[in-house]
C-alpha cells in the first residue's frame, strides 16, 4: 500500500509541473537578423540593404510644447497643463487631453508619411508617461505603452520605423522647457532621478525587445542646455549617464540600436569620448539655422568619421523651404538621415497644419496674462463655457481630416504630397 500511495503523489506532482508547464506563455524569439543593424557608418536593413533615415517627429503629441499651441510664456507640458486647469478645471483639463492624444496622431497620420515617402518616425515621450505620476489627464495607469503600441502596430502595417526618444527625463535633462523641467538638469546631479531613468528604460526595452519595427531608443533628448555656469562640469557627466542607461537596457534588450546625443542641444560631441562600450551605438544630432552647408556640420561629419558610426539628424526644421531643400542635399550627400521637427502644430513650418479655431485668440490671451495670484487668475479668466468649446473645437482640427496639408514644405525635402 505504500508502494503504491508513493506511485500516486509522484504522478499527481509529474502531472502538475506539466500543467504548469503548458500555461506558462513563451515569449517569441525574434531573430536578430530582422533588426537594422549597424555597418561602420551606415544603417543596414533585415535584407542587406543600406538605410537612410528620411521622416518627421510625433512632437507635441506625448510630450506638449507651447509653441506648438501659439503660446509664448506658457511653454512646457506642465505650464500648459496648469493653465487649463485655471481655465476650464481639472475634469475638463484630464477630457481634453485624453481626446487630444486619440486625435492629434492617427493611422491616417502613420499612412500619409508613408505615402508621401517618409520611412522613419521619431516619437518625443515625456518619462511621467510610464510611471504613476500626474501627467496629461493621468495620475495612476499611465497610457505611455498603449499610444506607443498603435503607433507600431501602424507602423508595421505601413513599413515604417521608429526611434522612441526619451524627450523629458526624470529631473530634467536639460534645464529649459522641452523637458518640463524645473529649470535646471537634475538628473545629472540626482541619484534618484538617475535610477528612475534606468528603471524607465528598463521597462521599455523589456517590453519592446522583440519588436523589430523600432530601429532603436534615443536615451535623453539635447542634454544640457548652455545657460549653466557649471556646465563643463555637467558635460562631463554626460558620457557615465549614458553608459547608465545602455547599461540598464542591456540586461533585458541585446537587439535594438542605441542613440546618444550630443551636449547643448545636441551639438556638442566633445564630452563623448568612448564609443566601444557597446556594439549598437549611433549619434543623433540637432541644427537649427545657420547655413545650409557642409561645413555648418564639419564638427558632426568629423565625428562620426573618427567614431566609423551612423550620425542621425534628429531635428531639423523651421526654416525657408530653399534653405531646408538645400539642407536635405548636404545630408543626403554627408550620408546623414533625418527627421524633421515637427510633423503637426499650429502655424505651418510642418508637414500638416492645425488651423486654429475661431476664438482660439482668447485661449492664446489667458495662457500670456499674468495669472502669478489667484486674483490674478480670477481677473484674466475668459468665459468658461465658451473657453471649453472652444477647447473642444481645437480638438477636432487636430484630426488629420482637418488638418491642412503642407505641399511645399513637404516638395521641399524631396517627398512628394500628391502620392
Amino acid at each position: 500500500m505504500k508502494n503504491k500511495y508513493s506511485f500516486i503523489y509522484i504522478a499527481a506532482i509529474f502531472c502538475l509541473l506539466v500543467a504548469c508547464q503548458a500555461e506558462k506563455k513563451e515569449e517569441p524569439v525574434v531573430q536578430t537578423n530582422q533588426f537594422i543593424r549597424i555597418q561602420g557608418p551606415d544603417l543596414i536593413t533585415p535584407d542587406g540593404e543600406k538605410f537612410f533615415i528620411k521622416g518627421t517627429n510625433f512632437g507635441n503629441w506625448l510630450n506638449p510644447e507651447g509653441y506648438m499651441f501659439g503660446f509664448s510664456k506658457t511653454n512646457s507640458a506642465r505650464f500648459i497643463n496648469e493653465m487649463l486647469c485655471q481655465l476650464v478645471g481639472p475634469d475638463f483639463t484630464a477630457e481634453f487631453w485624453e481626446t487630444f492624444k486619440d486625435n492629434y496622431i492617427t493611422r491616417k497620420d502613420v499612412r500619409f508619411i508613408k505615402q508621401i515617402g517618409g520611412n522613419t518616425i521619431r516619437i518625443p515621450f515625456h518619462y511621467k508617461s510610464f510611471t504613476d505620476e500626474d501627467y496629461m489627464g493621468l495620475t495612476v495607469n499611465q497610457d505611455g505603452f498603449a499610444r506607443i503600441d498603435s503607433v507600431v502596430e501602424w507602423c508595421r502595417a505601413e513599413g515604417l520605423y521608429l526611434i522612441l526618444d526619451m524627450h523629458d527625463a526624470p529631473g530634467g535633462q536639460t534645464g529649459d522647457n522641452i523637458d518640463d523641467s524645473y529649470g535646471y538638469p537634475w538628473l545629472f546631479d540626482s541619484k534618484v532621478s538617475q535610477e528612475l531613468y534606468c528603471n524607465i528604460w528598463r521597462k521599455i526595452a523589456d517590453y519592446y525587445k522583440n519588436e523589430p519595427v523600432i530601429l532603436g531608443y534615443e536615451l535623453f533628448n539635447e542634454p544640457i542646455a548652455p545657460y549653466f555656469e557649471n556646465i563643463e562640469e555637467l558635460n562631463g557627466k554626460l558620457e557615465t549617464l549614458y553608459k547608465m542607461g545602455v547599461a540598464a537596457i542591456r540586461e533585458v534588450d541585446k537587439n535594438h540600436i542605441i542613440l546618444l546625443g550630443g551636449a547643448q542641444w545636441n551639438g556638442n560631441f566633445k564630452p563623448l569620448n568612448d564609443s566601444t562600450f557597446d556594439d549598437k551605438i549611433m549619434y543623433t544630432c540637432h541644427r537649427y539655422g545657420g547655413e545650409p552647408t557642409p561645413d555648418a556640420i564639419r564638427e558632426f561629419i568629423d565625428f562620426r568619421d573618427r567614431v566609423n558610426l551612423p550620425m542621425y539628424m534628429g531635428e531639423i526644421g523651421h526654416n525657408t523651404n530653399e534653405w531646408m531643400a538645400t539642407f536635405c542635399k548636404t545630408m543626403e550627400d554627408n550620408n546623414i538621415g533625418w527627421t524633421f521637427w515637427p510633423y503637426k502644430k499650429m502655424n505651418g513650418s510642418c508637414f500638416v497644419s492645425i488651423v486654429p479655431p475661431e476664438g482660439w485668440e482668447t485661449i492664446i490671451a489667458f495662457s500670456e496674462a499674468n495669472r502669478t495670484t489667484y486674483k490674478d487668475i480670477r481677473k484674466a479668466r475668459p468665459d468658461q463655457e465658451a473657453s471649453r468649446n472652444i477647447l473642444l473645437k481645437m480638438l477636432e482640427q487636430c484630426r488629420f481630416e482637418n488638418n491642412q496639408i503642407e505641399k511645399d514644405y513637404i516638395l521641399a525635402l524631396g517627398l512628394n504630397p500628391e502620392k
